[in-house]
Formats: C-alpha cells, sequence, structure tokens
C-alpha cells in the first residue's frame, strides 16, 4: 500500500482514487511522514448462486403452456 502525503492526496485525489478502484489496492494518506488514514476501494459482494431455493415454492399450473386461442387473436387474428 501507498504512502501519499497530504498535500498530494489533496492536488491528485480523483486519480488516486481512480487508480485503487483499478488496482483494487488502497493507499495511505501521511501528514509529516506519519499515517492518518487509509483509504480503501470497497471489495463487491459476490452473490452466491443457491439451486433449488425456490424449490416447492412456486406452483405452475399444468396447462400453462396451453394455447390460448384470446392471446392468439391479438397476435394473429384470424389468420391461424
Amino acid at each position: 500500500m501507498h504512502v501519499i502525503n497530504m498535500h498530494e492526496a489533496k492536488t491528485n485525489l480523483s486519480r488516486l482514487i481512480e487508480d485503487a478502484i483499478t488496482d483494487g489496492v488502497g493507499f495511505i494518506i501521511a501528514k509529516a511522514g506519519k499515517p492518518l488514514v487509509t483509504v480503501e476501494p470497497i471489495k463487491k459482494e459476490k452473490h452466491k448462486i443457491v439451486y433449488g431455493l425456490m424449490k416447492g415454492k412456486i406452483k405452475i399450473s399444468d396447462d400453462f403452456d396451453a394455447p390460448c386461442d384470446e392471446i392468439n387473436n391479438m397476435f394473429y387474428g384470424d389468420h391461424k
């Protein structure tokens, strides 16, 4: 982790933050050589995919994919 003096941090804060995000590595801001704060990019949480999470919670009708005259007429009119 890089140590940046206060003046440089004030002058180049936007660039320093962009670099930290791009590189995934933060930096330390120091005053008179004494470290004061650490600036680190926030790590994105990876969403874990859980297969079967909704099992038994959703009911699909047995005829959900059966033809529907009303919808067919909307698409095709009387030209089936």
